[in-house]
């Protein structure tokens, strides 16, 4: 391996490497000889400070060089680079990963790409058989063989219609990984390992406040109907809890009164006592027990 000892007629070759930044910049910008350093055989790179205030940190590289055996040494290139206390600008990262959830306001719109692996291809009717194609004429005997007396609708209408219950009758759909990442993402945000859930009485696939939702992710996951829970309105796994749980503390029903029992079938009699006259006080009127429990 060869050294990489400096050439000499290139190391010495600093006002050529000067002139050369000073006729790139001007000479009020070009500062003090820093060193130089060999870049290969008969190549040398010179440094200088730069003066121009706004680039502190940075220097001017001046690469000169020279062909074997030749005394004549030409000019490579002349940059201005960065030093160890350069201001640099923050390394540069696309928009779809700097992008984060929150970030979208009123008019804001968010372009997919044609090739979003979270989406797929819905269901458009073009790989269905057209109506009076041999295919679809084929199916339709074979249902009318099967019972004469039903008139069969056309295959692309059967289909259609279940796929536009299904939700599938749109240009894309989730593809099996935008299921999985959504599920991840709200999993994360409410799932059985938040510190919400493991401090729950209970989950939410048990609790009256659960909203179901259709599709494959209504198998692990619902909507949180519950105003005064934290995940109102919110998609909350099966094995989120909170205390708001419908059946955590149920408050016992108030006592029901018993209905009053009027009984007129009774008379009972009054005991009559004496007054000071050794006589019997009378009642000013029958008296008649009117309420008997």
């Amino acid at each position: 391996m060869r050294s990489r000892t400096p050439d000499r007629l290139c190391a010495e070759a600093v006002e050529l490497a000067r002139q050369a930044a000073v006729e790139m910049v001007g000479p009020e910008t070009v500062g003090a000889h820093l060193g130089a350093r060999a870049d290969a055989d008969r190549v040398v790179t010179h440094s200088f400070e730069c003066l121009d205030a706004a680039y502190r940190g940075w220097y001017w590289a001046v690469t000169v060089a020279r062909a074997p055996r030749a005394k004549n040494v030409t000019v490579d290139e002349a940059v201005l680079l960065p030093g160890d206390e350069a201001v640099l600008a923050p390394q540069w990262v696309p928009w779809s990963e700097r992008l984060r959830p929150g970030d979208m306001g009123p008019g804001d719109l968010l372009p997919t790409g044609a090739d979003d692996p979270r989406l797929e291809p819905g269901w458009s009717g073009e790989d269905e058989p057209a109506p009076n194609s041999a295919i679809a004429e084929a199916a339709q005997e074979e249902v009318v063989l099967t019972d004469p007396h039903i008139q069969p609708a056309p295959a692309r209408a059967q289909i259609g219609s279940v796929a536009e219950e299904l939700g599938m009758a749109r240009p894309r759909v989730l593809s099996r990984l935008g299921l999985h990442l959504a599920a991840e993402r709200w999993d994360s945000a409410y799932g059985a390992q938040t510190p919400m859930a493991q401090a729950a009485p209970a989950n939410c696939d048990t609790c009256g406040f659960l909203v179901p939702i259709g599709g494959s992710l209504g198998q692990a996951f619902g909507v949180c109907g519950n105003e005064f829970g934290p995940a109102d309105g919110q998609v909350v796994a099966f094995g989120y809890g909170c205390g708001g749980h419908s059946e955590a503390a149920v408050l016992p029903a108030p006592p029901t009164p018993s209905e009053l029992i009027l009984d007129e079938t009774v008379v009972e009699p009054l005991q009559l006592h004496p007054d000071r006259t050794g006589g019997s006080v009378e009642p000013d009127a029958p008296t008649e027990e009117l309420g008997h429990a």
